[in-house]
């Protein structure tokens, strides 16, 4: 009988020369479990997926409700279909004013598609601006605001009218001019190794998109739904978006993603043309009742509200010569060393431990962490000792 390795290998399209290759049975929590009964601590989410752990019972049990109620009916908006209803009025209620219209669809790059063509209708204008390093998904254009010429360079021509300015710098302000139709940002650059800037900072950007009438996207694929300690990445900078876009964590497991707008600059899509964006599973019910369920866990058991504690806990105990610093916001790290070569050791070794971490697609000398919000303070500690001793191993083999 041919392996799943082969199987894999043979014919699934691959985006690495050299994946993984971990073969997992099932998950659950904090951890995943292999074919060959390891069990490893999954300290990167699904790449900020699952922030209320893997297979929540009270997800599982809302996709369950809902498989025995409908699966597919109709393309997105046509037909009243009560998961998303009910989703789309809860999440409001952790948004601001006048932040009240949701567009459902399966991912973050649909979602920030949808935010760029709605900036686009909404203002008349065709200039876009990102930051450098930033990432913001991988179609067409996603890509084109996508801030890293290294992935962006095989596909051009890409979008026309897209600029970059310097995530923090605030004399870069001044490329926002009245050309603009938007501005698009995440609250953390977290592909760039958790890159921080400040209120201030985004204060004056928010000053600027208001003078020069240019939208405000702020892209939380990443950083919502409590990764960073908050709700939204957002609300550390006292500032409110015109567009916000939403992924990974949002469906607790299962795909989805939105982009969030007023009334007002939603409508805009529904008129010259007609039917101004379109997709047929964006909103899957499946999909939608797994999200409730998990925004239900995530404010019932309080998880933003120890995400803080949690990140200090890290800091205090993750102490190692091979580290030359550490950047955090919330439960994302970036942990950098001397060198990408150094980073890929560390990884490797790690899972020796039973330890699945991960680098950035901008920053290859750093490791991300971004375990599950569920984590507790003596898994934090379990985990240290971990990493501890895989740096230790790595260190004693470059002796």
């Amino acid at each position: 009988m041919l392996s799943q390795k082969y199987l894999f290998l043979n014919y699934l399209a691959q985006t690495s020369p050299s994946p993984l290759l971990l073969e997992i049975k099932k998950a659950k929590g904090l951890y995943l479990y292999s074919e060959q009964r390891k069990k490893y601590i999954d300290l990167i989410s699904g790449i900020g997926v699952s922030n209320i752990g893997h297979r929540h019972p009270k997800v599982i049990k809302a996709i369950k409700q809902q498989l025995k109620k409908h699966l597919h009916l109709m393309v997105y908006g046509e037909l009243i279909q009560s998961p998303q209803v009910a989703l789309a009025k809860k999440l409001i209620t952790y948004l601001p004013e006048p932040l009240s219209s949701i567009y459902f669809v399966n991912s973050g790059s649909e979602a920030v598609e949808g935010a760029l063509k709605l900036a686009k209708r909404y203002t008349g204008k065709t200039q876009l601006v990102s930051c450098t390093n930033a990432y913001h998904g991988s179609t067409h254009g996603a890509l084109s605001v996508t801030g890293n010429e290294n992935l962006k360079r095989a596909f051009r021509p890409l979008l026309p009218e897209t600029y970059t300015i310097d995530f923090g710098n605030r004399e870069h302000l001044n490329r926002i001019t009245s050309s603009t139709a938007a501005l698009i940002i995440e609250p953390v650059q977290a592909e760039a190794g958790v890159r921080l800037t400040n209120t201030p900072y985004f204060q004056a950007l928010r000053k600027k998109c208001n003078e020069v009438n240019a939208l405000l996207i702020i892209d939380e694929i990443q950083t919502g739904f409590g990764r960073t300690g908050a709700f939204w990445g957002f609300e550390h900078y006292s500032i409110i978006p015109d567009i916000v876009v939403c992924a990974k964590a949002m469906g607790g497991g299962m795909p989805l993603g939105a982009f969030i707008s007023s009334r007002k600059i939603m409508s805009s899509l529904t008129h010259n043309p007609t039917l101004g964006h379109i997709t047929t599973f964006g909103g899957h019910p499946v999909s939608c009742a797994a999200s409730l369920a998990a925004l239900d866990v995530l404010i019932k058991e309080k998880l933003i509200e120890h995400v803080v504690e949690k990140e200090n806990c890290f800091h205090d105990l993750l102490k190692h010569p091979l580290i030359k610093s550490i950047r955090s916001k919330g439960l994302l790290f970036a942990i950098e060393f001397d060198s990408a070569e150094l980073v890929k050791k560390i990884i490797e070794r790690g899972l020796y431990y039973n330890l699945l971490t991960d680098w950035f697609l901008f920053c290859d000398y750093a490791i991300r962490l971004a375990p599950p919000l569920t984590i507790t303070l003596k898994e934090i500690s379990i985990v240290c000792k971990k990493l501890i001793q895989t740096m230790d191993d790595v260190l004693n083999e470059m002796k």
